[in-house]
């Protein structure tokens, strides 16, 4: 970030003096830098695999598992079977 507003300071500063397409140029570079840096920084790897992290959250895992085609999605019995657990947890019929 410091040398794109050095490049930038310096080229309104002096170099127009010199050469206005020169000056321009390096304000072109200094606009291009720090797109470009961040996404050298945010690149990641070859080996990365940080899509296949869990999240932590079983229900979201399950479900993003599902979507992924890793599991089988549940039939309506399991829907059913979950949804009386879930209610017998909570205290319901």
């Amino acid at each position: 970030m410091c040398g794109c507003l050095v490049l930038f300071v310096s080229a309104w500063a002096f170099v127009r003096l010199w050469s206005i397409p020169a000056a321009v140029a390096m304000c072109v570079v200094a606009m291009v830098i720090p797109p470009v840096a961040a996404m050298v920084g945010n690149s990641r790897g070859r080996g990365d695999r940080w899509w296949d992290e869990t999240s932590g959250d079983s229900t979201s895992d399950e479900w993003w598992d599902e979507l992924d085609g890793k599991k089988p999605a549940p039939s309506d019995k399991d829907k059913k079977d979950s949804d009386a657990k879930r209610n017998n947890r909570r205290g319901r019929p």
